[in-house]
């Protein structure tokens, strides 16, 4: 029997390591038929306090600290169980991922709502094997899956269709789940971690984004279309509680695409891009806001100020500290970078004057620290002849704070109150963790900590299952022989066949080779062609399972996708996931 874990974001990918650390058996299935999820997205960093980085940093923070910045944002709405939990175990976390997928975590930033820096991410600047890229928690994780034990399971070219909990059995515990795969109905038995993630992209006839905030259905979302509440419905149709439906968090930068100005999914500004200093104007070129308040603040004053469009601007300093992020929306033509003052001045349509107050009125506000805004943290003086990057901002939906009532134990919650046997949620998909409002670095967190937590709880639950099985039938040897293979009554699920990749016709097409004018000819969504590392492949039934979205893929159609591809990917991902794409070379 193996412990279900359902959903390969970082809640899921934590989850399956630490059951794996434990000892039990791991089958992972994924929706997207891809690890990922919306944790490939999250590059500002994840929250730790009391963590080996801080330390070394000097940083004195605390998980009292970071547990009383949580519940202020949370608008007292959050329960203490959980936070004590999500803020007591961060620097654990955060270890805990430094120590096992030898991640660099070596930088620290302040984001809005936190009174200490305590959210990590790499050093950009220095790329060693990889890991030192903003955040590659997720590639690197997900690529160890598979080596660290025979016992994982995990599948990541199932394309997952639906999944559905089994029945419960007398006791009322979950004994497995139901899954299409390939026009076929599977079935496995086992407790279920459920990781699928939030709702902010249900655009879906029974839509919990619908039926709970209406009046924010036609806002735009960052979220991949997979994030349509299924681990949430699921649960609730067989008993579970939901808690805090209501509370749907609407960032306040979301990147405006000049080319797309009203597409429906968009690319989230990262919010570490106003920790490190970056300023918000409105049409007039004025601030007005403290750029570094809670998210739900920070989007109110955009709606009651009204002078659209909204740009981000960041200063050379601010800019050189970030400039993964920097290049990285440029290059999605989602950025400008501007050589001084006065070509900022001319893209807002405004006098050079008007700029130049607006940064002398902030360089009094850093000497005097006395905002009008309130706002107390600091990066710097301005300069107005600098560089400078720029991008238009609109408040998108991007984190579901409600989701399936969970314990401290991470076990699911019914309607009466008490813990469903055999069925435990991590990540988004659990609610009540963070209230109102969720902080800046604390969604990655979330995963990692009650992926842990999840992970710890199914284990324990196995083990007193296949305990009580052994005590049931008399405490045998056979009996225990018996718990030792795969019970008849409850067969596994049949593994996949790994993806053909020796076949004398495949290695003819990839030894094919193809000039840039042959690439550019395959530019539509239905036929997309697109060059990594000299490679040609053809993604056209690799868009809908990429776990950035569509978006991220189409930017780059009939075009050489290498420099952003290598920024954000392993380079074994290709031959892991997507072999098949290759069909050639490309001509020198």
């Amino acid at each position: 029997m193996s412990v279900i874990v359902v959903g390969g974001g970082l809640a899921g990918l934590s989850a399956a390591h630490t059951l794996l650390e434990r000892g039990a058996n791991v089958l992972l299935l994924d929706k997207q038929g891809f690890m990922g999820g919306n944790s490939t997205k999250a590059t500002s960093g994840i929250n730790g306090a009391g963590t080996q980085t801080q330390q070394t940093l000097g940083i004195p923070d605390n998980a009292k600290t970071f547990f009383d910045d949580t519940k202020k944002s949370a608008r007292d709405l959050a329960r203490d169980d959980l936070i004590r939990v999500l803020t007591g175990r961060s620097g654990d976390a955060v270890n805990w991922l430094q120590d096992k997928f030898g991640l660099d975590l070596s930088k620290v930033a302040r984001l809005g709502g936190h009174s200490q820096p305590r959210t990590h991410r790499g050093d950009a600047s220095v790329p060693r094997n990889g890991l030192s890229r903003p955040f590659r928690i997720i590639p690197t994780s997900a690529n160890r899956t598979p080596r660290m034990c025979s016992r994982s399971s995990p599948m990541p070219r199932w394309s997952v269709s639906r999944i559905s909990l089994s029945s419960k059995d007398d006791s009322g515990a979950v004994v497995g789940v139901e899954y299409s795969h390939s026009g076929k109905t599977e079935t496995a038995y086992g407790p279920v971690v459920l990781a699928t993630g939030g709702y902010a992209a249900d655009f879906t006839e029974d839509s919990l984004l619908k039926k709970y905030r209406p009046e924010l259905w036609n806002l735009p979302t960052t979220n991949g279309d997979h994030c349509t509440g299924d681990g949430q419905k699921l649960a609730m149709a067989v008993g579970g509680r939901g808690i805090d439906l209501e509370k749907v968090q609407v960032h306040p930068t979301g990147l405006v695409d000049p080319n797309e100005p009203d597409a429906k999914v968009k690319f989230l500004a990262a919010e570490a891009l106003r920790g490190v200093g970056g300023l918000l104007l409105d049409n007039t070129g004025s601030r007005f806001v403290d750029e570094l308040q809670h998210r739900d603040y920070v989007t109110g004053k955009i709606w009651e100020n009204k002078k659209y469009p909204i740009r981000l601007v960041l200063n050379g300093p601010a800019s050189k500290e970030i400039e993964w992020h920097c290049k990285h929306y440029c290059g999605r033509g989602l950025m400008k970078r501007f050589e001084s003052g006065d070509a900022l001045a001319k893209e807002m349509g405004l006098p050079p004057s008007v700029i130049k107050k607006t940064f002398e009125d902030y360089n009094a506000v850093v000497r005097s620290k006395k905002d009008p805004f309130g706002k107390k943290f600091f990066s710097g003086e301005w300069k107005y002849d600098d560089v400078f990057h720029v991008a238009i901002m609109t408040p998108v939906l991007h984190y579901t704070m409600g989701g399936l009532e969970i314990d401290s134990e991470s076990r699911v919650i019914d309607t009466n109150g008490k813990p469903i046997p055999g069925l435990f949620a991590a990540g988004e998909v659990a609610g009540g963790v963070h209230g109102a409002n969720r902080l800046g670095g604390s969604s990655l967190l979330g995963c990692v900590v009650f992926g842990r937590v999840s992970g710890d709880s199914a284990a324990a639950y196995l083990l007193q299952q296949s305990s009580a099985a052994i005590a049931k039938a008399g405490g045998r040897l056979g009996a225990i022989s018996g718990q030792l293979g795969t019970p008849s009554s409850a067969p596994a699920a049949k593994a996949p066949e790994p993806a053909s990749s020796g076949s004398s016709s495949s290695s003819s097409s990839k030894s094919k080779e193809y000039t840039m004018a042959d690439v550019e000819k395959h530019k539509k969504k239905d036929d997309i062609w697109v060059v990594v590392n000299g490679q040609v492949l053809d993604v056209t039934s690799f868009l809908p399972e990429h776990p950035g979205g569509e978006k991220a893929i189409l930017l780059y159609a009939g075009r050489d996708a290498t420099e952003e591809f290598n920024m954000l990917h392993d380079p074994k991902v290709i031959p892991r996931y997507a072999p098949d794409a290759v069909i050639g070379t490309l001509k020198k």
